[in-house]
């Protein structure tokens, strides 16, 4: 049996329902928002929640399944660039603006959100006012599955951010971020 890797080309663009009833289901739920471009595939169940008419998604873009995008105050802004992918059960939260560039990857189930709750003694955290700042991810961008974006990051040009990585600090252009080795914590070694 060969070590060799398989290589194949990407097949997500070309196993896309593009019937009557997947265009009528489309044009129903993105009918709100600022921007639709030509050539997106959007997937059933995908919500554009609060303030549809601050997202903004470019042409050929495709939305997976259990997506949820929500500009979360009323001039909070979500944007996704032309030939992007965003994979199952994704979530976007923005309170100031997440800009997602052109032909990226988005893994399925990516956090991004562009704030945190105050933590201070004299408040209970839910009553403490949001602290936010923009995510900008630009251009031809991997983020693997289950990757987290934090508040105020920029993810440069052509980065790969690893499965699982919390990112809360700016990545620069064509960097590769791995996941720490995972530390398990209250377990025990069984003897036999």
């Amino acid at each position: 049996m060969s070590r060799e890797p398989f290589r194949a080309p990407s097949g997500v663009r070309l196993h896309q329902d593009r019937s009557l009833i997947h265009k009528i289901r489309q044009w129903w739920s993105t009918r709100r928002l600022a921007r639709c471009g030509p050539g997106t595939y959007v997937e059933n169940n995908v919500g554009f929640l609060r303030y549809p008419a601050n997202i903004e998604i470019g042409g050929d873009v495709i939305v997976k399944e259990g997506v949820r995008l929500c500009p979360a105050q009323p001039n909070a802004l979500i944007k996704i660039g032309d030939n992007t992918s965003v994979g199952y059960h994704t979530f976007a939260f923005a309170t100031t603006s997440i800009v997602v560039g052109n032909n990226c990857l988005i893994a399925p189930f990516c956090y991004l959100v562009d704030s945190n709750h105050g933590i201070r003694r004299q408040a209970l955290i839910r009553d403490q006012e949001m602290v936010a700042s923009p995510i900008v991810i630009e251009d031809d961008v991997w983020l693997g599955t289950g990757v987290t974006v934090l508040k105020g990051v920029r993810i440069g040009q052509g980065a790969v951010i690893g499965a699982g990585c919390v990112i809360a600090h700016d990545v620069a252009a064509y960097d590769v971020v791995r996941a720490p080795e995972p530390t398990l914590v209250g377990t025990r070694e069984l003897r036999t």
